[in-house]
């Protein structure tokens, strides 16, 4: 969240002219009654939603139709995943490496997936620590098929971190208009405390 010192965020209070995922705007006009232009705190765009979640913008490429083409995206992914895998297997297979080194691979492939799910799971609801992130890097991209099926499954009831962002800037939003309305009144009849 960003509040009204210049950071180059997309406002809420504003018309977003970046781009999303497919070229088209990430933003729609949202201003509020009565707030000057850019005036307040700006809502964090996700990957591929930009700020539509802010609103729920209706339309062919508002918020439902981003939610449904990640949802149809994240399980062709998945698909087309399990098919590389399902290659590599037989390549293992046809190796005749042995039972031992194909269950080890299972295994590992399976346990990196359960893992991965999971913390791209958790990464929804809370900030990821960007140190434990950099060390599960690499189990991560093992894993990946658990990350894209944790995508494709929260993209059926929301877009994927829309409730973390939503309380984000909820706070920020309450807490910009506690500082603005405590800002009214003439600070020179201040009364001096001591």
């Amino acid at each position: 969240m960003s509040d009204e010192n210049g950071t180059p965020d997309t406002s809420a209070g504003s018309r977003d002219t970046s781009t999303g995922a497919a070229g088209t705007p990430t933003g729609t006009p949202t201003g509020r009654p009565g707030s000057p232009a850019g005036a307040g705190p700006r809502p964090e765009p996700l990957r591929f939603f930009g700020t539509t979640w802010v609103d729920h913008d209706p339309g062919y490429q508002g918020y439902a139709a981003r939610r449904i083409a990640v949802a149809v995206g994240s399980l062709a992914a998945v698909t087309v995943s399990c098919l590389v895998l399902r290659f590599a297997y037989e390549g293992i297979a046809i190796a005749d490496l042995g039972s031992f080194v194909t269950l080890l691979v299972v295994v590992m492939f399976a346990v990196c997936t359960a893992l991965a799910f999971r913390h791209t799971w958790e990464g929804f609801t809370k900030r990821p620590d960007p140190a434990r992130q950099a060390s599960l890097r690499g189990l991560l991209a093992v894993g990946f098929v658990g990350s894209l099926l944790a995508y494709f499954f929260r993209t059926l009831t929301e877009a994927p971190g829309e409730r973390l962002h939503r309380e984000e800037y909820d706070t920020a939003r309450d807490q910009y208009e506690r500082r603005s309305t405590r800002r009214t009144g003439n600070p020179s009849k201040k009364r001096r405390r001591g």
